[in-house]
């Protein structure tokens, strides 16, 4: 059987829009174009289709529907969730803890409300990516109003103990937020099991289309919105809802709570051979995050003495990526790596491969020849690598200094 290129496997930036989804939502491009908020026949049908969806992702993530809020994508809904918070407690108090390692659509945002005099706590991760639960707790004050941890790293697919973290927070009474993302729709992932009050998620990283999103939050917890308009969304989110984007994100919810356990197996079969092919293949290639608690379809590795960039060009038919899609563009070293106690140059020569639904094994296979192929013509012309004759790297590398990105 031919293969098919150039081969797609960046699924942690985007995913391919399932054809299923696509199918769903063309209808309310065409004959059901009405507005949800309006009152006629038109706006009614809009309405029942975006209440349907809400409904379609409420029990991917054993919520309520009434607990879905709907937004452009996970940057909204994490800017939403931290500022939101922030503004409506803040007579509570002015402290706020997050992770060193948290998408920049977190980060950011808290720098922000430092600036605006908050307080802010950025939680030092251990050599695999992964939060201390103690630490977390002994770094609560009676200021503090929330914690921001993510559900799964976005580079390094490792997982963090999101539900520990939660007991500690439900004890302590300090809200929870946690951005999964890179988790929901992959794994399992249960809101009151996670003891989450704020989730974000994003349909684009699921198979569903871009630029639709959601914010869960908890009946219990209030929010300033940081949008004001026409009061949609229970008051939090004003705008008018893209109803096609809302309904195809509804059906990828629908399909990934269909073959989810069946799907993960088959990125991490995928995963693991890929991951042992190139182990087998070539020397000083490491393994970053954690071996066991990461996302099944996240495969980040640093192969020394050839550069990321350089691989990425190289690698003509095979599409991955050098780490998060949102700071590609940065020539410096991934903080998230960094965090880890990697160091500078392998961090420098770090891919992530990101596994997913439209994958097989005959791709991972071309990859695997095709990766070796440009990391040794790359080694071959490297002056480091000639002066280097180091032992074969672990298959992990270990922790370090904690490391956080300075502003741009």
């Amino acid at each position: 059987m031919m293969l098919r290129l150039p081969i797609y496997m960046d699924n942690q930036a985007t995913t391919r829009t399932d054809p299923r989804v696509v199918e769903a939502m063309l209808p309310y491009f065409t004959e059901h174009f009405g507005n949800a908020a309006s009152v006629h026949v038109f706006g009614h049908r809009a309405s029942e289709a975006v209440d349907e969806a809400r409904a379609q992702i409420a029990t991917l993530i054993h919520a309520e529907p009434k607990e879905i809020i709907f937004t452009s994508g996970a940057t909204e809904s994490n800017n939403l969730a931290i500022k939101g918070v922030a503004s409506m407690y803040r007579r509570q108090g002015d402290h706020i803890i997050t992770t060193q390692v948290e998408h920049r659509a977190v980060l950011d945002p808290c720098r922000r409300l430092e600036r605006d005099g908050f307080r802010v706590t950025y939680l030092p991760v251990d050599g695999f990516g992964q939060v201390s639960p103690q630490q977390l707790a002994d770094a609560i004050t009676p200021q503090t109003i929330l914690v921001s941890v993510m559900l799964a790293n976005n580079e390094v697919g490792s997982l963090q103990p999101v539900a520990e973290i939660g007991a500690i927070c439900r004890e302590k009474q300090v809200l929870l937020h946690t951005d999964a993302t890179q988790a929901v729709g992959k794994i399992p992932v249960d809101v009151e099991a996670l003891g989450a009050d704020l989730l974000s998620l994003s349909a684009h990283k699921m198979y569903g289309p871009k630029g639709v999103g959601a914010l869960y939050v908890r009946r219990r917890v209030r929010i300033d919105p940081i949008l004001n308009g026409g009061g949609h969304e229970r008051g939090l989110r004003s705008g008018t809802l893209a109803v096609p984007n809302i309904v195809g994100f509804g059906i990828a919810c629908e399909l990934c709570a269909r073959q989810m356990t069946e799907e993960a197996n088959g990125c991490r079969q995928m995963r693991d051979r890929l991951r042992h092919g190139l182990l087998e293949e070539l020397d000083d290639c490491s393994l970053n995050g954690h071996p066991e608690q990461r996302l099944p379809g996240n495969l980040n590795l640093s192969f020394a003495h050839a550069q990321g960039e350089a691989l990425l060009m190289a690698l003509k038919n095979v599409a991955v990526s050098s780490g998060s899609a949102c700071t590609s563009a940065s020539v410096e070293p991934s903080y998230v790596l960094r965090a880890m106690g990697v160091s500078d140059d392998l961090a420098h020569s770090s891919i992530r491969f990101g596994l997913g639904r439209f994958n097989t094994m005959a791709e991972v296979d071309y990859v695997i020849e095709e990766v070796t192929r440009v990391v040794r013509h790359l080694r071959a012309i490297s002056p480091s690598f000639h002066l280097t004759s180091s032992p074969r790297m672990s298959a992990v590398i270990p922790g370090g200094e904690p490391f956080f990105p300075q502003e741009n």
